[in-house]
């Protein structure tokens, strides 16, 4: 099941073209294409960011450059990629991520319901715990992102991060602030 959008609403603004044409290319695997784009993200008590999803390796993987700006002088960006593609041997969407605190996460997940979910189990003090992105209020223009965890097997999740995204638009009024002209 696909976003609420026609082929060319998915497309719109993205830094990819459509990919019908390629025939390696599961149809699953647009699936993402919503988050295709140059984004401006922002979230709880002031903080913002950009993220840059893009498509790469033939259009089988889809990139994401991830960048919270500094909340002060005294402290550093916090950055991020990941790479996602579907597989589809096992049905379902794979994403690695790693960042310049150390991080290295992988996530398993798919499309249902109007929503992308992926998850990922880790043990923390001795105790298993699930984690798990999703992405949802999927629009053309914008859509929201939650990060949440649960130490109950998922029988109930706890909001980590909430990320609303809003497409960029060529031209920006606060482009000096972020020190990006584009």
């Amino acid at each position: 099941m696909m976003p609420n959008m026609s082929p060319d609403e998915r497309h719109e603004g993205s830094a990819s073209t459509s990919l019908p044409d390629q025939p390696n290319v599961p149809a699953e695997s647009h699936q993402f294409d919503f988050w295709l784009g140059d984004w401006d993200v922002t979230w709880a008590e002031g903080g913002r960011g950009r993220n840059r999803i893009t498509r790469i390796l033939d259009g089988q993987v889809i990139q994401e450059e991830f960048t919270a700006f500094a909340s002060s002088p005294n402290t550093k960006p916090f950055l991020g990629l990941s790479m996602s593609v579907y597989v589809p041997a096992i049905a379902a969407w794979r994403q690695t991520w790693v960042d310049n605190t150390g991080n290295y996460m992988e996530f398993i997940g798919g499309f249902a319901d109007g929503k992308l979910t992926l998850s990922m189990e880790r043990t923390i003090t001795s105790r298993p715990t699930s984690y798990r992105m999703v992405f949802y209020n999927i629009a053309k223009q914008c859509l929201d992102w939650d990060w949440q965890c649960s130490e109950d097997g998922g029988q109930s999740w706890r909001l980590l991060w909430r990320i609303h995204y809003q497409r960029r638009t060529k031209f920006r009024t606060d482009a000096a602030t972020d020190g990006d002209a584009s």
